[in-house]
């Protein structure tokens, strides 16, 4: 379906990104506003309005396509029974000179349709170390216009200070900081650094299921192109993952931790439909196999199988 690489890779990209964002959003604000306890209701949940952005931002014909807009979020505060605002957030994956104007264009337009304070982040993941985006300007006549969203550069980030943090999201970010680093390494060096991720991961005081979620974004994220050492993470995974002192499969791993969460979290008809929407993005948009989208989703293969269907 995409013919260069390149693009097949920011596409697989784009949708790990917007799984893991829904899976650790509470953890986003967190990560961004220390106080975010105290600012948001974070016991109300999240309303994810990706239907209403539809309308805001059409497709083209292709059912498939992409929109430019990630994820727009209701998220309630504390300062009122109704009060809540919402939160946009653009992953760019390479450098464009009309970023800065697409975001102004993105925060009028949900202006114009919710009339309700927004704040904007660019989560910037690309590897050109002078692009940083943060601003959308314009002057004519005497009429002038700043408009100025939260830019935040992966490359730039400390390796050491999100390794030793405990926030998934920060995990997110040293994830995709690694394959960027990756570029530059070579395939043994990499598959190093992800090992010592995985096994930083498993090790966390995270929730189980936020590390299933995080493994899976490991797994995908860094890419290692060589099938041996792919077979070789897998069993050394295979090999720090210890219950009751009977070895488990990476698969059985993340099936386990994935069956943790539906303990403890329930298996809501949300979270029933994002998975639906993450495989039919999954099927439409990359070359995944069926079992390797079931991995990733943290589905059966016969819940693909029947996304497939229904397509």
């Amino acid at each position: 379906m995409f013919g260069h690489p390149f693009l097949f890779s920011m596409k697989r990209n784009d949708i790990l990104w917007k799984s893991i964002l829904e899976d650790i959003f509470d953890d986003f604000l967190r990560f961004f506003f220390p106080n975010a306890d105290t600012l948001f209701d974070l016991e109300r949940g999240f309303e994810y309005l990706d239907q209403e952005l539809d309308q805001l931002f059409p497709p083209v014909s292709d059912a498939c396509a992409t929109r430019y807009v990630d994820k727009l979020v209701k998220v309630y505060c504390r300062s009122g029974a109704e009060a809540w605002l919402l939160v946009h957030i653009e992953v760019q994956g390479y450098r464009d000179d009309t970023f800065a104007d697409r975001m102004f264009t993105y925060y009028y337009r949900i202006w114009d349709k919710y009339r309700k304070p927004t704040t904007a982040f660019a989560i910037l993941t690309d590897d050109c170390k002078h692009y940083l985006p943060y601003q959308f300007e314009q002057a004519c006549l005497g009429t002038s216009l700043c408009f100025k969203f939260n830019s935040f550069k992966v490359l730039d980030q400390s390796e050491e200070v999100l390794s030793e943090s405990d926030n998934p999201f920060a995990q997110a970010v040293l994830i995709t900081k690694t394959a960027l680093i990756g570029k530059r390494l070579s395939v043994e060096e990499l598959y190093r650094l992800k090992i010592q991720l995985a096994k930083r991961l498993l090790n966390r005081n995270i929730p189980k299921w936020k590390i299933g979620r995080l493994m899976n974004f490991l797994q995908f994220y860094v890419r290692l192109g060589n099938r041996e050492l792919d077979v070789e993470f897998d069993l050394e995974i295979d090999r720090v993952v210890d219950q009751n002192k009977i070895p488990m499969t990476f698969e059985e791993t993340i099936l386990m931790i994935v069956k943790e969460e539906g303990l403890e979290q329930g298996i809501s008809q949300e979270r029933l439909a994002r998975n639906t929407a993450f495989v039919r993005n999954l099927l439409c948009e990359t070359k995944f196999s069926q079992k390797e989208i079931a991995r990733l989703v943290g589905v059966t293969v016969a819940f693909v199988r029947e996304v497939k269907r229904k397509l």
